[in-house]
């Protein structure tokens, strides 16, 4: 059988894990970032920017079965989301078609800010979207861009992501930093390891001929309220004192269900916090 390809564009924290986890399965991964030398060894390196018109001179030629749209913004305003995933993947969308490449599937990594929803309630791939924000507004538009893009197209809505380097409610915990336990608050997230993980088994699925899904939610299996996450985190870290004014803050509240991609047949490696949050704390020195 010929090994199957995949290009990842945006392959820094998530993209550069499931390069990694592909590449244990023995595919072909190129990697498509501006500064290649942080690519994980193995990865074929595209040196490109999204904000360039020019198609990267190092463009794969060739067949590319899949590719896996997997980019950060740099800059966390309107600007910055409307050119990171709404121009950047219009601009890969045409780079593949100036290459006349068609992928089985792209695979667009969106996130669950398309969700306005504030009362708590469960949410899944049919929920409505109604963002009131630019953030899951720009989200949808991107998501637009892939479905129209003529290939067979999947969106993935991951969660609040943490891993290693992702540590803010960490930092903030061991400063003292208070939540209010009413009205409860509640919050969705995925380990950085699992967001990757969910990626590789989808484009995996997909290269064996099983059905897939256009949409699907990125998330641990038990979505928690923010003062019971603080709360574990203050006994685990041993920390006793509050900070005087300094508090967590978290937009939305609402349960997200992974249900649809256990579906699939995806795990969570961590399936809460506890399990994440401890590999990360037992990792330290």
């Amino acid at each position: 059988m010929p090994v199957p390809s995949v290009l990842i564009v945006g392959c820094g924290d998530v993209g550069g894990r499931l390069a990694q986890q592909l590449l244990a399965l023995n595919w072909m991964v190129y990697g498509l970032r501006r500064q290649v030398s942080a690519l994980p060894p193995g990865v074929l390196p595209v040196a490109g920017d999204l904000a360039q018109q020019a198609c990267p001179a190092g463009w794969p030629q060739g067949h590319i079965d899949y590719v896996v749209y997997c980019v950060a913004a740099s800059q966390h305003d309107e600007a910055g989301y409307q050119a990171a995933y709404v121009d950047g993947l219009k601009r890969v969308v045409g780079w593949l078609n100036y290459n006349r490449q068609t992928p089985q599937r792209l695979v667009f990594v969106s996130s669950s800010s398309v969700y306005a929803q504030s009362g708590g309630e469960w949410i899944d791939e049919y929920s409505v979207t109604e963002p009131t924000g630019f953030s899951g507004r720009l989200m949808l538009e991107a998501e637009e861009v892939a479905r129209t893009s003529g290939w067979p197209a999947t969106v993935v809505r991951l969660t609040g992501i943490y891993g290693p380097g992702r540590e803010r409610l960490l930092e903030q915990v061991r400063q003292g930093y208070q939540v209010a336990h009413e009205p409860v608050m509640y919050g969705n997230r995925i380990h950085s390891d699992d967001a990757a993980g969910l990626l590789a088994h989808l484009v995996c699925e997909d290269a064996k001929g099983e059905p897939v899904a256009s949409c699907y939610l990125g998330v641990d299996d038990k979505p928690a309220a923010l003062a019971e996450v603080v709360e574990w985190l203050r006994v685990r870290l041993g920390v006793q004192g509050w900070a005087e004014e300094s508090t967590v803050r978290r937009n939305g509240n609402k349960r997200c269900s992974n249900a649809l991609a256990r579906a699939l047949g995806w795990e969570p490696r961590y399936p809460s916090y506890r399990e994440g949050y401890e590999a990360i704390l037992a990792a330290k020195p």
